[in-house]
């Protein structure tokens, strides 16, 4: 029970597309992760998800659209929905993630950036 400080957290990993688990709250769990480029199109069956950019801009695509995401928005991605998170211009942006403890990085795809280990931090 003690204050966790973002950025501070952030300078404890270099890895991208890689959750660090910073909290545990009930069946969820608060994640750290910095990301460049564009990620995995894949979607979460059982799951919500909810992003929170703490640095940069984040684009979350859909398959209809892109949604712009800033420093200080989140966007929660419901269960189900087919979602790939990417940044521009060579930019590397820093979220919080909020998910259940059972979801898996990218869904039932598997691909080179899947992760199934979330280093706690």
């Amino acid at each position: 029970m003690k204050p966790i400080n973002l950025q501070q957290k952030h300078t404890e990993f270099t890895n991208q597309w890689h959750p660090h688990q910073i909290a545990v709250v009930d069946d969820m769990q608060v994640l750290l992760a910095k990301l460049q480029g564009e990620f995995v199109w894949h979607a979460h069956e059982h799951e919500d998800e909810l992003f929170q950019v703490i640095k940069g801009t984040l684009y979350m695509q859909f398959r209809d659209r892109t949604e712009v995401v800033k420093e200080g928005e989140i966007i929660v991605i419901p269960k189900g929905v087919e979602h790939n998170p990417m940044t521009k211009n060579g930019e590397e942006v820093h979220v919080l993630l909020f998910e259940k403890l059972t979801t898996a990085h990218t869904g039932d795809v598997q691909h080179e950036k899947t992760q199934t280990v979330y280093p706690k931090i």
